[in-house]
């Protein structure tokens, strides 16, 4: 058994030196997160540290059909730029009143 674990320790050994980190850059950060910081208000005195690790990103669910799925939406239409880049104010009304006043004028002449 002995024979065994000698191997997977060599193969877990990493040299140092060869890595592409600056291992002075990194202690001295660690210093720096050492240092504690404590300010008087309204007498109170308080010391945080937080140690923890950011939650995993989820670019996709894992229900995803990435390979056959629908797009749940595509690219803005013409339509909808216009609509979102036009105030309301300068939008064109949804009958057209120039024709009606005008039908309605024509009628009253005759």
């Amino acid at each position: 058994m002995v024979g065994l674990a000698a191997p997977a320790l060599a193969q877990n050994s990493v040299d140092v030196s060869r890595l592409p980190v600056d291992l002075d850059r990194i202690q001295r950060g660690l210093r720096e997160s050492a240092v504690r910081e404590e300010r008087d208000g309204l007498n109170l005195r308080y010391i945080i540290e937080v140690y923890g690790q950011a939650p995993p990103i989820e670019l996709f669910a894992p229900d995803a059909n990435l390979v056959s799925g629908p797009v749940p939406y595509g690219a803005p239409t013409h339509r909808e730029m216009i609509e979102h880049v036009t105030p309301k104010e300068f939008r064109p009304p949804a009958a057209d009143l120039n024709a009606l006043i005008r039908w309605l004028a024509e009628r009253a002449k005759k």
